[in-house]
């Protein structure tokens, strides 16, 4: 198997996982807090985030992918999640997760789509910096990761 199919593997897997989790949540398990520090956050504010930030940073990688630098150098992630998230806040449970599978199954596509020469390509991350595409790649997993084992955490 190549990078590419272990790559979009990867995040084809852990997509179904998430979808059967949040999926299976009670309607007072999404309002559970996950984040106080700063804006709170609920359940439903961090899945709404997976949901949001996956989508910005395909595009910004296939920005990169096409030649250009990245995020700007003044990026705010802090300024985007909460523009993202009010964007958001009227959408149903199930709107969420229905964005979810439509928001993954296009970066599995764009991902294998991918030649893996382009796994070279470096760009700006928001959070990662100066980083190939590779790593932006495999972020996407990691960072959903480890909202996920913040969440289990209140859960338990």
């Amino acid at each position: 198997m190549s990078e590419i199919e272990e790559l979009a593997e990867k995040l084809r897997t852990e997509g179904e996982k998430f979808v059967t989790i949040f999926s299976s949540l009670t309607e007072d398990q999404w309002k559970v807090e996950v984040y106080t520090e700063g804006t709170t956050w609920t359940i439903r504010n961090v899945f709404a985030h997976f949901v949001t930030s996956e989508r910005g940073l395909v595009k910004l990688f296939e920005q990169i992918r096409l030649g250009g630098s990245g995020a700007a150098d003044d990026f705010s992630i802090d300024r985007y999640n909460e523009s993202q998230q009010q964007k958001t806040k009227d959408f149903s449970t199930a709107e969420l997760i229905g964005n979810y599978k439509t928001i993954r199954a296009d970066t599995i596509v764009w991902v294998s789509s991918l030649k893996e020469s382009e796994l070279e390509i470096q760009g700006r991350h928001p959070f990662l910096e100066l980083t190939t595409l590779r790593e932006m790649v495999k972020m996407l997993y990691l960072h959903n990761q480890i909202h996920y084992r913040d969440l289990k955490k209140v859960l338990n």
